[in-house]
């Protein structure tokens, strides 16, 4: 088998060539990375030894790339990881997310409709949903529910999703969707909530929580994702949308304490900062679909996960330090300075 998967030096990306080259040693697996603010050479160093991995800097919104890559390696499936993710920055920027979110997808498309790829896997995130309401925990994320982006983010990723949907309607493309929840884990850039807390309370710096850290996620052990996506690609449906959640729902605020009391640092160290625009309220999925059709099941609870994850980023402190460079205290600064 030979997999292309691409956003391949991000966080959820690496992880899961680490994985696949783990679990299928005579698969030949291809990473493509462009490489930009959240991509990471030094993530994929693992990976980079083994004869069965080879990696690609390049934009999936470059065509004649992507085309020129497909013609050269002839691929069986395509797993698509790459996006701009960080709800914050598109806000900021939504074009950016707008380019490689939709056209590049697009463009994968196109070169997997034209070189007859066996699947295509789109990547998604239950941000399309919305949000739920905090007081109605009864309440949870189907597939078959409406999607009702609240960012230009889940904007961007639930239009790549109709578009994957329209291939397989229109050219019976063979494809597949997975919608999951907030990931955590090794590798995940420092500006997202678990990292970045990790990484100033180690310096004792202030931890920004907005409003009152009362909304809500369904955490996920990026690992129990690899292996969901891995059950898609070996047996789910094509044409078929799953949703992957992890059956771990805490609010900001008590992740935030949970990492506190891990780290052994006082919760004196939370400052609350004004909210992101359009913040949802609560996430959750119900992942009743891929456990009963393909046996699927979170292994990993919070408690366990959240553990594994502070004692990598103690053991890995050079990493996640080389990431926070000038340019990203810029950009901190400029996020939540003057909240």
């Amino acid at each position: 088998m030979n997999v292309l998967v691409t956003g391949a030096a991000g966080f959820i990306g690496s992880n899961f060539v680490f994985y696949m080259l783990e679990q299928h040693p005579d698969y030949q697996i291809t990473g493509l990375d462009a490489l930009t603010y959240a991509g990471n050479m030094e993530t994929l160093a693992p990976a980079m030894t083994n004869k069965n991995f080879h990696f690609a800097k390049g934009d999936i919104a470059d065509r004649d790339f992507v085309f020129q890559l497909f013609e050269t390696t002839k691929f069986d499936v395509v797993v698509n990881f790459a996006a701009e993710s960080h709800v914050d920055r598109s806000i900021e920027d939504p074009g950016v997310f707008l380019r490689t979110n939709i056209i590049g997808t697009q463009v994968l498309m196109d070169a997997a409709k034209e070189y007859g790829i066996s699947r295509f896997h789109q990547v998604g995130t239950d941000e399309v949903y919305g949000d739920l309401p905090l007081d109605r925990p009864d309440l949870f994320f189907t597939e078959d529910m409406p999607i009702t982006a609240s960012s230009p983010y889940s904007a961007s990723k639930a239009s790549a999703d109709l578009l994957v949907m329209a291939y397989h309607r229109t050219y019976q493309m063979p494809i597949t969707i997975s919608r999951c929840s907030n990931n955590y884990g090794p590798y995940q850039f420092p500006e997202k909530l678990i990292p970045l807390i990790i990484a100033r309370a180690l310096d004792n710096q202030d931890l920004p929580v907005y409003g009152t850290g009362e909304n809500v996620r369904d955490w996920l052990y990026v690992e129990d994702h690899c292996r969901a996506i891995d059950r898609i690609l070996e047996n789910g449906k094509v044409g078929e949308v799953y949703n992957i959640g992890g059956h771990n729902e805490k609010s900001n605020l008590d992740v935030v304490k949970i990492i506190l009391k891990h780290l052994g640092k006082p919760e004196s160290l939370i400052t609350f900062v004004g909210d992101r625009k359009g913040h949802d309220l609560r996430y959750a999925i119900d992942p009743t679909k891929i456990h009963n059709a393909l046996g699927w099941l979170p292994t990993t609870k919070f408690d366990e996960g959240i553990k594994k994850t502070i004692d990598w980023y103690l053991a890995n402190e050079a990493w996640w330090k080389n990431i926070i460079s000038g340019e990203y205290q810029q950009y901190y600064e400029k996020m939540y300075g003057g909240r």
